[in-house]
């Protein structure tokens, strides 16, 4: 499995949405999806709910937001990934100060990843 990172943009109303895909390179489907959801218990099921940012000068880390009835604001419903298929994520997080330029990024299986912050 492999995750690309395509952007992490500041939204209006005072979020950070990472989007990017995560593709299967292998040749048999991926059913490891549960780990990508974290430890928390949420009403999201198979989802990417267990990423996390970390910033680093701010010293502080972020959670994925969630909706009123406990479900996260991302990506949700993987199951499975098949060989050669690409499947595309989203995950919403408070934003950090408009002054961190750069955060890390963690979703369970995967190294972590510095990125930049557009917008």
């Amino acid at each position: 499995m492999v995750l690309a990172i395509n952007s992490v943009a500041r939204d209006a109303g005072g979020f950070l949405t990472v989007a990017g895909q995560l593709k299967n390179n292998g040749k048999e489907a991926f059913v490891g999806t549960a780990a990508w959801r974290g430890n928390e218990l949420t009403q999201s099921g198979e989802s990417v709910a267990g990423a996390t940012l970390v910033d680093k000068a701010g010293k502080k880390r972020y959670y994925v937001l969630r909706d009123t009835d406990g479900r996260c604001l991302c990506t949700t419903g993987i199951s499975s990934v098949q060989a050669g298929q690409s499947v595309p994520i989203f995950v919403q997080f408070p934003s950090p100060p408009v002054n961190t330029t750069e955060v890390e990024f963690s979703l369970p299986t995967f190294a972590t990843a510095v990125v930049k912050i557009s917008g």
